[in-house]
């Protein structure tokens, strides 16, 4: 018998990719699934890539479902977690893939979310100096949003060391299309994605606040772009450098030794493509020969380093296990 786990919210996207994960993990048990529209339905109908737990059928969203399990995963649409969360026993850990306990500031929340702030969990990103303790302590870790993932490991090495101006950072970074949940909505049709860029929630991403709390940035300007694809993350991240470092050298050092966070050689530079399926983050960086300005781009699988894999990671490290247990660095290609 491994240690049970289970997935509130499991017919979405983020909810089949932990399915399929904990399917291949050597310690970790599948005790139960739930959804809300598709409780009733096998997994198998589902999901039905997830071949080995297809005859597992998902049962409704409730505590006392969920109240037996040693760790749960919750993969609910953002402001739901919250109350979910309060019904579990304390002896119960809780890995939240949602935005409901990410921030520390009660007004950030309300300024990007409906309902009242829910309060702070520990911030459920291992990379982050101090944070891999932190999270092997606690019992309830509030998971990275996506693009928070590939932006904040771009950039807090670099403000860390006093390389790049907080006060001046600009993000650019385009999704696949699974970032926006599974429900039916016209802008995510075929006939709408296929063939098109188009920006959305300029100027005003609910992210922001997670990424300048974690990467000690003051002022952010992020244009995010849907992307006609189902899954990845490309983010360009510049900044007003501060110093005459070379940011490669800075994040390569910062990452020394991480095992799912790779600087690229010199000159080689991230595709989404090889992140799919991985729970690995791509970077490369350089310095602009016009502006000057330091450049990081960063790749991501959405589904993986940006919420799954993400929230694997975390679970491992709250249960003793392994930090690399069911999870891999290697892609899928082509």
């Amino acid at each position: 018998m491994g240690i049970r786990v289970a997935v509130a919210g499991a017919s979405g996207y983020a909810g089949g990719e932990l399915l399929r994960l904990i399917a291949g993990h050597p310690h970790l048990d599948l005790a139960v699934a739930t959804g809300f529209a598709q409780a009733g339905s096998r997994i198998g109908a589902v999901h039905p890539h997830v071949r080995s737990l297809r005859d597992v059928v998902l049962a409704p969203t409730e505590p006392g479902v969920l109240a037996d399990a040693d760790l749960v995963f919750l993969a609910l649409p953002h402001g739901e977690s919250a109350a979910l969360a309060a019904q579990l026993p304390d002896s119960v850990k809780v890995v939240d893939i949602g935005a409901d306990f990410r921030l520390n500031a009660a007004a950030d929340w309300t300024r990007y979310y409906p309902g009242p702030h829910a309060g702070t969990w520990t911030y459920g990103l291992p990379e982050l100096p101090g944070q891999r303790e932190r999270i092997t302590a606690s019992s309830r870790v509030a998971n990275t949003g996506c693009y928070a993932v590939s932006v904040i490991l771009a950039l807090a090495p670099l403000i860390a060391a006093g390389v790049a101006d907080p006060e001046d950072v600009v993000v650019v970074a385009a999704s696949g299309t699974s970032g926006a949940g599974r429900s039916a909505k016209v802008h995510l049709l075929g006939s709408e994605v296929m063939g098109s860029l188009s920006p959305y929630k300029v100027g005003a991403h609910q992210h922001v606040p997670e990424i300048k709390q974690a990467s000690g940035a003051r002022t952010l300007s992020m244009t995010p772009v849907l992307a006609p694809m189902p899954r990845g993350i490309l983010a360009t991240v510049t900044a007003r450098p501060l110093t005459g470092a070379d940011p490669r050298e800075v994040l390569a050092e910062a990452y020394d030794g991480e095992p799912f966070v790779q600087v690229l050689p010199e000159g080689q530079w991230p595709h989404t493509a090889s992140t799919f399926g991985a729970n690995a983050a791509h970077l490369q960086a350089t310095v602009d020969v016009d502006s000057g300005r330091i450049i990081v781009v960063s790749a991501i699988d959405n589904l993986v380093k940006g919420a799954a894999g993400q929230a694997v990671q975390n679970a491992n490290l709250m249960l003793g296990l392994p930090e690399t247990a069911g999870l891999t660095a290697d892609g899928i290609a082509p």
